[in-house]
């Protein structure tokens, strides 16, 4: 799912906006030194920044619940991610993972899926590690959301506010998180990690803001 943020009223976000099981002390030295320059930058790859404008209305109700009104509509969308420290935190894991499967007999298909035991030190070490790279790249979103804010403004010689940009929605979609799924009849908790998705629930769903709530299932998935 892609962090989009649009000309609306909407201020809710789905999901937190941290990680409280967050160690920077799990980041090593020369992750945060890739990090700090490069924080409020898109970086490479498929990350990018798009205006966009509403050309179709295809769900009124569902529309209006994000804040999307009417037809030529301004909207920004914002696709970016933790950017170098992300990608050294995992390059600092996979070495030390690697080396923990040769230790505890773990075998995988891909060199790319080295993992340790969640309860292990190694485990834990990178969990703390890859929250604060989501911690990072929360900041990050919201660092290009200020100065897309910024430059509208300045453009149209207003406000952020008095343009009504505000926040659909911010949702990350390459993270390990802790859930809770029925597996072989059992209710379990599990760590599940998602890349290139975002967790999806159907309509009056606890977890999803009340707003969203009554958006029928087809809205929901098409939100995506």
């Amino acid at each position: 799912m892609m962090q989009t943020h649009s000309m609306s009223a909407l201020r809710q976000r789905k999901g937190a906006s941290h990680r409280y099981d967050a160690d920077p002390f799990n980041v090593s030295p020369w992750a945060k030194k890739r990090g700090l320059p490069q924080l409020g930058t898109l970086g490479a790859g498929n990350h990018y920044t798009e205006i966009q404008v509403v050309d179709e209305i295809f769900d009124e109700y569902a529309a209006k619940k994000m804040g999307i009104e009417f037809k030529g509509q301004i909207c920004v969308m914002i696709h970016c991610g933790s950017r170098g420290l992300g990608h050294q935190v995992a390059t600092d894991s996979l070495v030390v993972m690697e080396k923990v499967m040769k230790r505890d007999n773990i075998l995988t298909n891909d060199r790319q899926l080295a993992c340790a035991k969640i309860n292990s030190p190694e485990g834990q070490d990178y969990l703390k590690g890859m929250a604060s790279a989501a911690n990072y790249a929360w900041v990050n979103r919201s660092s290009m959301t200020f100065l897309a804010r910024q430059a509208f403004a300045k453009m149209f010689e207003s406000t952020p506010d008095d343009l009504d940009m505000h926040i659909i929605y911010d949702v990350s979609h390459n993270i390990a998180k802790v859930e809770e799924h029925f597996l072989d009849g059992k209710q379990k908790t599990l760590l599940v990690h998602r890349k290139g998705s975002t967790r999806a629930f159907p309509p009056h769903h606890p977890l999803i803001p009340v707003d969203y709530q009554v958006v029928k299932h087809q809205s929901a998935h098409n939100c995506q």
